[in-house]
């Protein structure tokens, strides 16, 4: 079985945000799936996906703080301005992270790890929200 969907996240401010639930509540057809894929790609270039801790939010700030020290914004760096200061860092950090990640599901959840949990990092100040294209590979419950 093959099956994809576009879905929104709702913007969110500038940082790292556990998405997990508000992926899972719109991705309805994995509780239909006993063994496959879930790609989860996102359309944007200064935003990006990542997975890890999904418990303790200061992971999550420290790896904004990680980001910004690494892509400061500082309009000395770079030569693209187009959208404002946080534009540059912002790509830089979309790929650092990445644009798309590949999760297990098994007997129709993700097969998340204990601790983790898929992070959207939001790269710019103003965004608005976010598309992300899901894709679901898998044999269904029989």
């Amino acid at each position: 079985m093959w099956w994809q969907t576009q879905i929104q996240i709702q913007a969110k401010s500038r940082g790292v945000h556990l998405i997990t639930d508000e992926l899972l509540s719109q991705l309805p057809v994995i509780e239909k799936i006993e063994i496959g894929l879930l790609h989860i790609f996102i359309k944007h270039t200064s935003a990006s996906l990542a997975i890890n801790e999904n418990a303790d939010p200061t992971v999550r700030q420290d790896v904004q703080t990680f980001l910004d020290t690494i892509a400061p914004e500082d309009p000395a760096l770079y030569e693209h301005h187009d959208e404002g200061p946080d534009d540059m860092p912002a790509h830089l950090k979309s790929i650092l992270t990445g644009s798309e990640i590949t999760l297990p599901v098994t007997k129709g959840i993700l097969a998340l790890g204990t601790w983790q949990g898929v992070y959207m990092c939001e790269h710019r100040d103003r965004a608005s929200s976010r598309t992300l294209v899901l894709t679901v590979q898998g044999q269904e419950l029989s």
